[in-house]
């Protein structure tokens, strides 16, 4: 529950308020006190005892009115408007005031649990998903999760996420279920868009995870720039209270400076100068971290079931995650050679030897991590890519992912990925143009079933086949439908036993 009185309070504090609207006069303090048991922004929701956010770029007046049809009597606004309520509450600021607003009306469910975040342009569900299982050794299954897949309030039952992070209103809502149902650890990745909006305003974080910085999501709805994309990722700095940070990342120096500046403890892992080093060792699966100091007690050897060095660095970050708050290396140990991640550098093979990995890379970075190391595994044949990308929302990747294709493929097969209301073979046609090299093999099927079937069915024992972007999801959104599909990995599957 929250009162007018302590909503009037909050924003006070937060430099939000701007003034209180009633039928009969402007006011800096509460007209009148009242009750509120209910807080939404969706007008189906709201009856007598919302308090009603009107947020959002797409917030029209019906909207309200609707609201208040259903008997709403308050409203809170960055405007007044025409309408026939009881008081609106004007403030600077919507998303900010949703976001303190919130945590306040579950009685800030964030205090009762250690916070881990993660951010970076590839590698955050992975190193969410070894965290969790970790995690979950040390804890007894007591740890949430919110990541890009898949959400988990109570430890254990998932369901398909909306947002990588959620709006601050559902944010809170589940960390607060996630409390009742005797949560002791909330893993989240944190995403640069939940900085643009503030849907993380005012959240502290007890460990904030840093990975990797490269050009992502920018475009007319998302960020204007590369400069506005890091300024958001880096708000996890300034906003943890122990700082995890890769030392070979782009702009480390920035970032190690802005922990200095906000007096914020840092530990480093990647090379012989990172405060931990992380080692490939001769079975492609295994790694050792080693540190002078060793003062998390990691010094060894782990395992884990995903291919690649990059997914062994990952796996350190959520080890020294995990440490910080509770895990020893033995959970450490255990949870790494256990961990699965959906979607990311699974491997299935042909019966004649050829290696079909499927995985949701989807910009530049990612892709070229991924062709990198199928391209330094199968040396001697052809490396056969199979990818779309999303149709409106973060064009830019396009032309990176073209780029990485035209660095290590030698065919690529582009194909359906999400279009939503874009015609994929444009789309097709934008990844294209970034493929510079002229020896790859570029061509166009629309239907994605297909292209996976002729590519393994074509596949000889020394070739590989990236099956990029889809990863493990069931559906195909286009024109704002998620339409079946039956899965990257599933229809691999399907084919090779044909």
């Amino acid at each position: 529950m929250l009162t007018l009185t302590q909503i009037q309070q909050i924003l006070e504090k937060e430099n939000l308020l701007r003034e209180f609207i009633t039928p009969t006069r402007w006011t800096l303090t509460v007209p009148f006190d009242k009750n509120f048991h209910k807080i939404a922004y969706d007008s189906r929701e709201a009856d007598a005892d919302t308090l009603f956010f009107c947020k959002g770029n797409n917030f029209q007046q019906r909207y309200l009115e609707q609201a208040l049809e259903k008997g709403l009597t308050c409203y809170l606004a960055e405007q007044p408007y025409e309408v026939a309520a009881e008081a609106a509450i004007i403030v600077t600021d919507i998303r900010k005031a949703l976001a303190v607003l919130s945590m306040a009306f579950y009685d800030y469910p964030q205090r009762k649990l250690k916070l881990i975040g993660i951010t970076g342009t590839k590698g955050k569900t992975t190193v969410a998903y070894f965290t969790k299982q970790i995690l979950d050794i040390t804890t007894n299954q007591k740890t949430a999760l919110l990541s890009t897949l898949n959400t988990t309030v109570d430890g254990v039952t998932f369901f398909k996420s909306k947002l990588t992070t959620p709006e601050s209103l559902d944010l809170y809502r589940m960390m607060a279920e996630a409390v009742e149902n005797g949560m002791t650890h909330l893993i989240m990745e944190v995403s640069s868009q939940a900085y643009k909006v503030a849907r993380v305003y005012g959240l502290t974080f007890d460990v904030g995870v840093f990975l990797n910085i490269s050009p992502d999501h920018i475009g007319p709805i998302e960020h204007p720039t590369f400069e506005d994309y890091f300024y958001c990722k880096r708000q996890l700095v300034a906003n943890s209270r122990q700082v995890i940070l890769q030392h070979e990342i782009d702009h480390f120096d920035l970032l190690l400076e802005l922990t200095k500046q906000k007096n914020i403890p840092v530990i480093t892992y990647g090379n012989q100068q990172a405060d931990y080093c992380v080692q490939p060792l001769a079975h492609p699966l295994t790694f050792s971290l080693t540190s002078s100091a060793d003062r998390l007690t990691l010094n060894g050897q782990y395992e884990i079931l995903l291919a690649g060095d990059f997914n062994k660095e990952n796996a350190a970050a959520a080890l020294l995650a995990s440490a910080l708050v509770g895990a020893d290396q033995k959970a450490g140990q255990q949870g790494l050679a256990e961990a699965l991640v959906p979607g990311r550098m699974n491997l299935l093979l042909k019966s004649n030897g050829a290696h079909i990995y499927v995985d949701y890379a989807h910009n530049y970075l990612s892709m070229k991590s991924l062709l990198a190391f199928a391209k330094e595994q199968h040396p001697a044949g052809a490396l056969v890519v199979i990818t779309g990308s999303t149709g409106n929302k973060a064009e830019s990747r396009r032309a990176g992912l073209g780029q990485a294709i035209g660095e290590y493929a030698n065919t690529a097969i582009l194909t359906s990925d999400d279009p939503n209301f874009e015609d994929p073979q444009k789309i097709a046609a934008e990844i294209q143009a970034g493929i510079k090299n002229p020896q790859v093999d570029v061509r166009f099927e629309i239907d994605r079933k297909k292209a996976i079937q002729a590519a393994i069915q074509a596949a000889g024992p020394n070739d590989a086949i990236v099956l990029a972007g889809k990863g493990t999801d069931q559906y195909m959104t286009i024109n704002d439908e998620n339409l079946p599909y039956e899965g990257d990995y599933q229809l691999a599957e399907k084919f090779i036993a044909l």
